[in-house]
């Protein structure tokens, strides 16, 4: 082989590698987004995995156990009836379809699903790509407990780097709260990302994003503690209902 064209095959395997390296590449997107597209949410822990010829690169199983419904008691409780008071003056009852503060609050043994229940009561499988570079998701095992969305197809729940997928100890008590009932609100609703200011709604329905242009951006304030929830008008909002007080902002407010 002559040195020019050891030189091209050089280059050509390094662009090959480079290119499929960067062949995921995904839209950063709010929670409730992510909620409201996905087939099936759940909280759940990795306590099994196996590498099975299917696809390129192959396909990861895991084994899931899905975690069980807790009480919810205290201050949390009373929170949570106000927001409900709240959501049912804007929206209406019937528009939210949510149980009562004294319901959720009892223990229940059912899987925590916060999506999906109707589609697959019991899910003990979640497929992903094995490389990450067709979007593969590498998840512990016996070590942490996860939120995951994804999608249903042909019996199988599949998930991928653009679901959003996040170690439950690493969400807000905001997220935690939108995943229970303030994410079904705003399914009706659409998050308009915002990249560079001014960005205006177009339509009543509308939230704007500003997470990805602001100074601290992804994943911002609105990302972790607001819900975009549809008002008695019909027009949509952003709503945080109660958050712990964040450092960085001083006197927020809705964005």
């Amino acid at each position: 082989m002559t040195p020019w064209l050891g030189l091209v095959v050089l280059l050509g395997t390094w662009s090959l590698g480079y290119w499929g390296a960067e062949a995921c590449t995904c839209s950063p997107t709010h929670p409730q987004e992510a909620f409201c597209n996905s087939d099936i949410v759940i909280r759940a822990r990795v306590v099994g995995k196996k590498l099975v010829k299917e696809g390129p690169y192959g396909t990861l199983i895991y084994t899931i156990k899905q975690m069980k419904a807790t009480p919810v008691k205290g201050s949390f409780d009373r929170q949570r009836g106000r927001d409900l008071q709240v959501e049912n003056r804007c929206c209406g009852p019937r528009d939210s379809g949510l149980q009562s503060p004294v319901l959720l609050s009892q223990p229940s043994s059912r899987p925590q699903m916060y999506r999906g229940f109707t589609k697959m009561p019991h899910v003990q499988y979640i497929h992903t790509e094995a490389s990450e570079s067709l979007c593969g998701v590498k998840l512990e095992v016996n070590k942490y407990q996860y939120l995951l969305t994804g999608r249903i197809f042909d019996g199988k729940v599949y998930i991928g780097l653009c679901n959003f997928v996040e170690r439950w100890d690493q969400l807000t008590i905001s997220q935690r709260k939108g995943l229970n009932y303030r994410y079904h609100l705003g399914c009706n609703c659409k998050i308009k990302t915002c990249y560079y200011p001014p960005c205006f709604v177009s339509s009543k329905n509308e939230c704007v994003w500003t997470d990805m242009a602001a100074s601290f951006g992804y994943p911002g304030h609105q990302t972790k503690h607001y819900a975009c929830i549809r008002q008695k008008g019909g027009s949509c909002s952003w709503y945080r209902g109660w958050a712990p007080p964040d450092k960085t902002i001083i006197n927020a407010t809705d964005p």
